[in-house]
Protein backbone atom coordinates (compact mmCIF):
# COMPACT_ATOMS: atom_id res chain seq x y z
CA UNK A 1 0.00 0.00 0.00
CA UNK A 2 1.55 3.65 -0.73
CA UNK A 3 0.05 7.42 -0.33
CA UNK A 4 0.75 9.61 -2.64
CA UNK A 5 1.72 12.65 -0.53
CA UNK A 6 3.03 16.10 -1.98
CA UNK A 7 3.75 13.95 -5.50
CA UNK A 8 5.28 11.30 -4.21
CA UNK A 9 4.50 7.91 -3.45
CA UNK A 10 5.08 6.82 0.05
CA UNK A 11 4.81 3.57 1.60
CA UNK A 12 2.52 2.14 3.53
CA UNK A 13 2.22 -1.64 5.74
CA UNK A 14 -0.88 -3.25 4.97
CA UNK A 15 -2.89 -1.35 7.25
CA UNK A 16 -2.00 1.81 6.26
CA UNK A 17 0.65 3.13 8.54
CA UNK A 18 3.18 4.38 7.27
CA UNK A 19 6.80 2.37 7.44
CA UNK A 20 8.78 5.70 8.06
CA UNK A 21 7.03 8.94 9.94
CA UNK A 22 6.35 12.07 7.55
CA UNK A 23 5.43 15.02 10.12
CA UNK A 24 4.14 17.33 6.90
CA UNK A 25 0.68 18.53 7.07
CA UNK A 26 -0.30 17.18 3.71
CA UNK A 27 0.37 13.45 5.32
CA UNK A 28 -2.25 13.86 7.35
CA UNK A 29 -4.71 15.35 5.27
CA UNK A 30 -4.07 12.90 2.92
CA UNK A 31 -4.89 9.72 5.36
CA UNK A 32 -7.72 11.22 7.16
CA UNK A 33 -9.33 11.41 3.70
CA UNK A 34 -8.51 7.72 3.34
CA UNK A 35 -9.78 7.01 6.90
CA UNK A 36 -13.09 9.03 5.68
CA UNK A 37 -12.09 11.48 8.09
CA UNK A 38 -12.72 15.27 8.37
CA UNK A 39 -10.30 17.08 9.90
CA UNK A 40 -10.93 19.49 12.62
CA UNK A 41 -8.91 21.52 15.06
CA UNK A 42 -9.62 18.67 17.31
CA UNK A 43 -8.03 16.38 15.05
CA UNK A 44 -5.24 18.10 14.82
CA UNK A 45 -4.76 18.93 18.29
CA UNK A 46 -4.72 15.16 18.73
CA UNK A 47 -2.13 14.65 15.98
CA UNK A 48 0.47 17.08 17.25
CA UNK A 49 0.09 15.34 20.36
CA UNK A 50 0.45 12.08 18.88
CA UNK A 51 3.67 13.09 16.95
CA UNK A 52 5.21 14.76 19.80
CA UNK A 53 4.59 11.61 22.07
CA UNK A 54 6.49 10.11 19.08
CA UNK A 55 9.60 11.92 18.58
CA UNK A 56 10.15 12.09 22.54
CA UNK A 57 9.52 7.91 23.07
CA UNK A 58 10.11 6.56 19.54
CA UNK A 59 6.40 5.15 19.94
CA UNK A 60 3.09 6.29 20.44
CA UNK A 61 1.33 5.55 23.99
CA UNK A 62 -1.56 2.88 24.46
CA UNK A 63 -4.99 4.40 25.09
CA UNK A 64 -4.70 4.44 28.53
CA UNK A 65 -1.91 6.42 28.64
CA UNK A 66 -2.80 9.25 25.46
CA UNK A 67 -6.18 9.19 27.69
CA UNK A 68 -3.95 10.61 30.47
CA UNK A 69 -1.67 12.64 28.52
CA UNK A 70 -3.56 14.63 27.15
CA UNK A 71 -6.16 15.21 29.86
CA UNK A 72 -3.23 16.97 30.92
CA UNK A 73 -3.38 19.11 28.32
CA UNK A 74 -7.41 19.40 27.45
CA UNK A 75 -9.14 18.09 31.11
CA UNK A 76 -12.62 18.12 29.69
CA UNK A 77 -11.40 15.52 27.41
CA UNK A 78 -12.63 11.64 27.91
CA UNK A 79 -12.53 8.42 26.00
CA UNK A 80 -15.63 9.03 24.75
CA UNK A 81 -14.31 12.47 23.14
CA UNK A 82 -11.17 10.62 21.30
CA UNK A 83 -13.50 8.56 20.13
CA UNK A 84 -15.63 10.54 18.77
CA UNK A 85 -12.57 11.86 16.94
CA UNK A 86 -11.10 8.23 16.02
CA UNK A 87 -13.66 6.23 16.00
CA UNK A 88 -11.63 3.06 14.88
CA UNK A 89 -9.82 3.50 18.15
CA UNK A 90 -8.26 6.39 19.03
CA UNK A 91 -4.53 4.91 19.67
CA UNK A 92 -4.45 2.93 16.47
CA UNK A 93 -6.20 5.43 13.81
CA UNK A 94 -5.09 8.37 15.43
CA UNK A 95 -1.19 7.30 14.72
CA UNK A 96 -2.56 6.42 11.43
CA UNK A 97 -3.41 9.60 10.39
CA UNK A 98 -0.95 11.28 12.06
CA UNK A 99 1.27 10.14 9.74
CA UNK A 100 3.06 7.68 11.94
CA UNK A 101 4.22 4.49 11.79
CA UNK A 102 2.16 1.15 13.07
CA UNK A 103 2.01 1.12 17.55
CA UNK A 104 3.59 -0.89 19.47
CA UNK A 105 1.32 -4.12 20.06
CA UNK A 106 -0.36 -5.06 23.54
CA UNK A 107 2.22 -5.43 26.12
CA UNK A 108 5.06 -3.33 24.25
CA UNK A 109 4.25 0.19 26.07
Amino acid sequence: MAYMINGTEVEADDLGYLLEPIYEDEAVRVIAAAEGITLTDAHWEVVNYLREQYREHGHTPNFRNMLKGFAEIRPEVDSKYLYDLFPIGPAKQGPKVAGLPQPLGKGGY
